[in-house]
């Protein structure tokens, strides 16, 4: 009877240990499941506020500045700064004017969030002049007053890399890593992490200097990647004006 009840005991462990690994191996394809799920709606929502913004500036012949912190989903224009002359608060280092853009759902001071519950982030060229015309892309009828001449020579706008590696405030150091130089404007979520511990990549993304990063994500323990990044090209945004009759 020992020998029965003490071979019962062991025949249990290995069921619950079966049963473990198997309830282990169902959670982490149902948990990548989520995670995915998470960023197709985070694709979904910053496909939405490009298309909200392209709508903005359609209406208002020009881009909305970001909002801040403070600014309750509204643009933010610095001090003296409104929608005649395009200064606004902050340029590369804010977040989507959701409630400007008439988004929803939006959260209790008015911004938009990812599907992990971070605010979308937005950047718009505006830091430099084109033609002599400050602020071209956020003043209202700035974009005309550059002329299309002027903002095709534009030497460049936003910049986008496909890696963090060599990148300063100005390029994005080789050529072969620069997926643009003539990004309009730039929308992004800060992926799962929130940007709470960014990597070395991410961080360029944080760091409001134009320069931007997008790749694919990755889990390299050193420099850690999950930033979902979308930008409009200032051709398509030119397109854009010249079909709302903003341009020529």
């Amino acid at each position: 009877m020992k020998h029965s009840a003490a071979f019962t005991l062991i025949e249990l462990l290995v069921a619950l240990v079966v049963i473990t690994m198997l309830v282990a191996g169902l959670a982490l394809p149902i948990s990548a499941q989520v995670q995915l799920r998470r960023q197709d709606e985070t694709r979904r929502t910053l496909e939405e506020a490009r298309e909200a913004l392209l709508g903005f500036a359609a209406g208002a012949a020009r881009l909305p500045c970001p909002a801040t912190a403070t600014s309750h989903g509204e643009e933010a224009f610095a001090p003296g700064g409104d929608a005649s002359n395009g200064r606004c608060a902050t340029f590369h280092d804010g977040w989507l004017p959701a409630a400007a853009l008439g988004l929803t759902p939006l959260d209790e001071a008015a911004f938009l969030r990812d599907a992990w519950g971070t605010r979308i982030r937005y950047a718009v060229f505006g830091d430099r002049p084109i033609e002599g015309v400050e602020h071209a892309l956020t003043r209202a009828r700035g974009l005309q007053a550059a002329t299309l001449p002027g903002l095709g020579a534009a030497p460049h706008y936003l910049i986008i890399c496909a890696s963090g590696q060599g990148l300063d405030a100005a390029s994005c150091g080789a050529a072969a890593n620069q997926l643009t130089r003539r990004a309009a404007f730039v929308v992004f979520s800060t992926g799962p992490n929130g940007g709470g511990i960014p990597g070395p990549d991410e961080t360029h993304n944080l760091d409001g200097d134009g320069v931007f990063v997008s790749h694919t994500a990755s889990q390299d323990p050193v420099n850690p990647f999950d930033d979902l990044v979308t930008w409009l090209p200032v051709p398509m945004l030119i397109n854009r004006m010249i079909a709302a009759g903003h341009l020529p």
